[in-house]
């Protein structure tokens, strides 16, 4: 099958959206489909307004056509809702085409927390880019039901993986050669350092040993300055950044608006347990949504007594409940979801055409 995959999320960016797509293509270009990535670096680019790190396709519509027409895919998927999942929503509609969406970031609320535009607008505004979806996949039971309560239809349930080789299981944190002997508990924070992702929360803890923060963005130079006892890594390669995993003692996870959470799974994989708030990302990956105790770390509305609770979790508890996720699983439930473009029957698909509220309690 020939998959045409739309996103403005691409290399060279680094986040979850990245990983979540690469990991995908890998998977099932690995089966047999041929997988035609249609992403910035193909367009002239400016960067996101308030969004360092992140570059935008300028008019890219008339080259989209272009791209699709000569494609042919027997299935679209359109990743993201920024000008690159725009213009091929465009184009969809009027060839008569069908497509699959994703909502992976819930931007409504970083358009908030950045630019004050209210929820409800940014909600309307993504309710009106998914409607014509044959299908919007969603990576957590939470956000799911959240969707639906604001409006969308034709949800489906996905969920995404971790590559357990890439990120090995230390029954003990281990000192890293990036960081050398540090102060222990050694308290992790992997992510954007962007309004949305709460991060303030884990620096302002009153935690002792040692905090450590890989990633960079808008934030960056201001939350440096203001907290110059962090140890501050910038962006890390995967092999660099398992490592960093396994010196952390406890992986503190602050956002409170993120659809899933991967840097959560490849922490734990690593064997360091998790703590967070309440909320859907980390409860889709602890396994709480399923009625359990969490497995790999603490929810607490207290982040410090998350913290502190999550160092009493055994390392293997966490690399456990990271097994529970895999990303040829995640590339299964896409397949499925697919839907051929043009109304002729396309050999591969098993297509949804019922809408999906709830998840399955399976991994």
């Amino acid at each position: 099958m020939k998959i045409a995959l739309l996103t403005d999320a691409w290399l060279p960016q680094v986040n979850g959206v990245v990983t979540t797509l690469l990991e995908l293509v890998r998977e099932l270009e690995g089966v047999g489909h041929e997988v035609q990535v249609v992403h910035p670096g193909l367009f002239t680019t400016r960067p996101c307004p308030g969004y360092a790190g992140i570059d935008l396709a300028v008019r890219p519509g008339r080259l989209v056509a272009k791209m699709l027409d000569d494609m042919q895919p027997d299935a679209i998927h359109l990743a993201t809702e920024g000008p690159l999942g725009w213009a091929g929503r465009r184009h969809c509609l009027r060839r008569g085409l069908a497509f699959t969406t994703a909502f992976h970031t819930k931007f409504p609320e970083i358009l908030h927390a950045a630019l004050r535009v209210p929820l409800s607008w940014g909600y309307a505004l993504f309710r009106h880019f998914h409607r014509p979806s044959s299908g919007v996949m969603v990576p957590t039971h939470g956000v799911l039901q959240m969707l639906e309560q604001r409006g969308f239809r034709n949800l489906r349930p996905w969920t995404h993986g971790v590559d357990t080789q890439a990120f090995p299981f230390h029954g003990a944190a281990c000192p890293s050669p990036l960081t050398g002997a540090l102060a222990h508990p050694v308290s992790l924070y992997v992510g954007r350092i962007s309004y949305e992702k709460n991060i303030e929360a884990f620096l302002q803890l009153d935690m002792p040993g040692t905090k450590v923060v890989c990633g960079v963005g808008p934030l960056e130079a201001r939350l440096k300055a203001k907290y110059p006892q962090v140890r501050w890594l910038g962006i890390l390669d995967r092999a660099a950044l398992a490592q960093v995993y396994a010196a952390a003692d406890v992986f503190v996870f602050p956002s409170r608006s993120e659809t899933f959470g991967l840097v959560m799974l490849e922490a734990m994989a690593c064997g360091t347990p998790v703590a967070a708030f309440p909320v859907d990302g980390p409860m889709e990956v602890l396994g709480v949504h399923l009625g359990r105790s969490p497995r790999g770390g603490v929810l607490h509305d207290n982040l410090l007594t998350a913290s502190q609770q999550a160092l009493a979790t055994p390392r293997s508890e966490a690399r456990s409940r990271a097994m529970d996720f895999t990303w040829a699983q995640a590339a299964q439930l896409f397949q499925q979801y697919l839907v051929p473009a043009r109304s002729a029957a396309v050999t591969g698909f098993a297509t949804v055409t019922k809408p999906v509220t709830s998840l399955s309690s399976g991994r």
